[in-house]
């Protein structure tokens, strides 16, 4: 097996000082530091292959296309979809939703029909579905969280009718860490006849996915979570309902024939990508998928809950400290408070001791509502942290309690 020390070195940014001590990264949640063999096959890019794409005969454009494809094949068989043309480049997650909600839901939904998420959702999977029942007429229902963060089934359930026809949830929340059992959620909305949606972006860089056992409708992945480059991500769909989507963008390469009488689209996936694409970014997200592959999920994940079982034994014995939604399936996150010092001062401290965390509502406010909170800490974890991470957490928050509290 891989050594910590293996793993770590693989990460450059790891290997710096902040305040005088060695960092510590607790923020994977937000995004994920970047391998070298990311940031080689980026910057081999730009210096060997940098072209446009698809259309070009010349030798360089003919390399793009093909790294561009090819990460795309990548990613498809990573998510266990079951054709790379299910698998399309976007920003990221919540540019993925944007498109689900307007080039799918907007043109289907109207008044009377509902679209049901839950109390744990990023802001980028709550407030899509507000504007497109602002345009459309249909209304918002909201499953409910228990006290522990896990998912109240009963609640999901009893709000499934014959009216839902959309149902969007977090694969794994970003706030607190909870694993939603994604497999029956998607059966128990199917059985009312309703599309699904699972936002992925705090999935793929933690956990075996896949998309075709799940049996969604919609899978979104957002690149920098799971190791790859910011500004990348994917939607990958089932591919009868692209075929039946419409573009939500117009512009170069997502069209066959241009008239000023008609246009002709591209087929899929093309014609969801209007534009130059992030080659660059695919690229490197291809790279970040290599990279899972060569450690495994079986590794990331075992290392992970031994990360999150270690962080709980040492953030339950310190005095003030309460753990804030930490259900049995979890995802290597810690969310916490501690008693009469502001998360944001805690984090201050935190960064003074070399400790990088998050602190906020964590894009998750309606979330933070539901414990009575404002905000939260969050330490989150991937494969390159070790328990001398949380050891120095521990410390650091001891710390941050003597200055503050």
């Amino acid at each position: 097996m891989i050594t910590d020390a293996a793993i770590s070195d693989m990460f450059p940014a790891l290997h710096q000082s902040i305040g005088g001590k060695k960092l510590v990264y607790l923020d994977s949640a937000a995004t994920t530091q970047k391998p070298q063999c990311v940031i080689d096959a980026i910057t081999s890019f730009y210096e060997n292959d940098n072209a446009n794409i698809h259309r070009g005969v010349h030798t360089l454009s003919q390399r793009a296309t093909k790294s561009y494809e090819d990460a795309r094949t990548s990613v498809a068989n990573l998510v266990g979809a079951s054709r790379p043309e299910e698998v399309i480049f976007v920003r990221g997650a919540t540019e993925a939703i944007n498109l689900i909600a307007q080039g799918w839901a907007r043109p289907r939904l109207c008044d009377g029909d509902e679209i049901l998420i839950t109390e744990m959702e990023h802001h980028s999977n709550i407030v899509p579905w507000q504007m497109v029942c602002e345009q459309t007429g249909a209304s918002l229902k909201v499953a409910k969280v228990n006290d522990d963060g896990s998912l109240d089934l009963d609640s999901f359930k009893s709000l499934l009718s014959e009216d839902t026809v959309l149902v969007s949830f977090a694969h794994v929340s970003n706030a607190i860490g909870t694993i939603n059992p994604a497999k029956e959620l998607c059966t128990l909305a199917k059985e009312v006849g309703a599309t699904t949606v699972v936002d992925g972006a705090q999935a793929t860089g933690h956990m075996q996915v896949n998309f075709t056992e799940i049996d969604c409708d919609f899978y979104a992945i957002s690149g920098h979570k799971m190791f790859g480059p910011t500004g990348i991500g994917c939607l990958v769909g089932k591919y009868s309902l692209l075929e039946e989507m419409e573009p939500w963008q117009g512009g170069g390469d997502m069209i066959l024939t241009v008239s000023f009488e008609e246009t002709v689209w591209n087929e899929v996936p093309f014609k969801f990508e209007a534009g130059t694409p992030n080659i660059a970014g695919a690229v490197g997200l291809g790279a970040a998928v290599n990279f899972i592959n060569e450690i495994g999920y079986e590794t990331i994940s075992t290392k992970e809950q031994e990360l999150l079982s270690c962080g709980r034994k040492v953030l339950s014995s310190i005095d003030g400290v309460k753990l804030i939604g930490a259900s049995e399936d979890n995802s290597g996150v810690l969310a916490f408070t501690v008693n009469n010092v502001h998360p944001h001062d805690v984090g201050t401290i935190l960064d003074h001791s070399g400790v990088a965390i998050r602190t906020g509502n964590h894009c998750a406010e309606p979330l933070m509502n539901r414990f009575g909170l404002s905000a939260t800490c969050r330490a989150s974890f991937s494969v390159y942290n070790t328990t001398e991470d949380i050891d120095r957490l521990g410390v650091a928050i001891q710390e941050a309690i003597r200055i503050l509290g």
